[in-house]
């Protein structure tokens, strides 16, 4: 059964991360070296999407309070459906480094009431239904994860949201590895000294999925120097001995 998001809880999104500016972003803004790289001229474009997104979304709003205020349900009811399948459809990020993926200097500090609340809300969405009533919300835990970070780039819930983030770009009802990769990164980057699969997860990403094997060889090296867990341990020691044997 599809669990019913609150209308006004996709409404106070807006456009995904609209807030992150050029200047935040990580540390692989310049030569992203993804398996699909975005080229250095798609920057002017890519922003232009994003100025259209919010643009859209912003006039479907106005459209809907003047409804609102008039007394209009009939096109008041309109509205909000157009402004849920707008909040819904599927929007992929063309560079991640443009107004996506935070930078990795974000800090963990506040507990905030608000961020707890969007958190639960996502949890309850997340991984639930099967077939198309999975792929919608997992949608919909999407768009309040990402709220969370836009929101609340300071509260103690950025790297769990990361991380479930990261999972949903991973799962069947995205394969977005790409983007995945990066939001596991951050959630091990904002982890600072927590216990997390994050790291891991990213090196199997980049390893399997991208190929790109300079970021495993990477990632793998943490897993060794930080991680406890003996599986992981093992299959990042087996795994760099095969990608540094390669290499000679």
């Amino acid at each position: 059964m599809t669990r019913r998001l609150p209308f006004f809880s996709l409404l106070g999104v807006g456009v995904l991360l609209g807030g992150w500016a050029l200047g935040q972003s990580g540390p692989n803004s310049k030569g992203n070296k993804g398996s699909t790289p975005p080229a250095a001229s798609d920057v002017e474009m890519v922003e232009r999407v994003i100025a259209a997104r919010k643009e859209d979304d912003g006039s479907l709003k106005r459209l809907r309070e003047h409804y609102l205020k008039a007394g209009d349900k009939l096109h008041l009811q309109w509205i909000e459906q157009e402004l849920l399948n707008v909040h819904l459809v599927y929007k992929p990020s063309y560079n991640l480094d443009i107004q996506d993926v935070p930078p990795p200097t974000l800090e963990a500090k506040l507990n905030v009431k608000e961020a707890n609340e969007l958190f639960a809300l996502a949890k309850k969405y997340k991984d639930k239904g099967l077939g198309n009533d999975y792929t919608l919300n997992q949608r919909r835990a999407e768009v309040l994860l990402r709220e969370v970070l836009e929101k609340y780039p300071n509260c103690d819930k950025i790297a769990d949201a990361a991380f479930d983030l990261g999972d949903i770009y991973e799962s069947r009802a995205c394969k977005q590895y790409d983007r995945s990769a990066r939001y596991y990164e951050r959630a091990s980057q904002w982890m600072k000294g927590g216990r997390s699969d994050a790291r891991m997860r990213a090196a199997l990403i980049y390893d399997r999925q991208l190929n790109e094997r300079g970021k495993a060889i990477e990632l793998y090296r943490q897993v060794t120097e930080h991680d406890t867990n003996p599986d992981h341990l093992r299959t990042a020691e087996r795994r760099l001995g095969e990608l540094t044997a390669n290499r000679k």
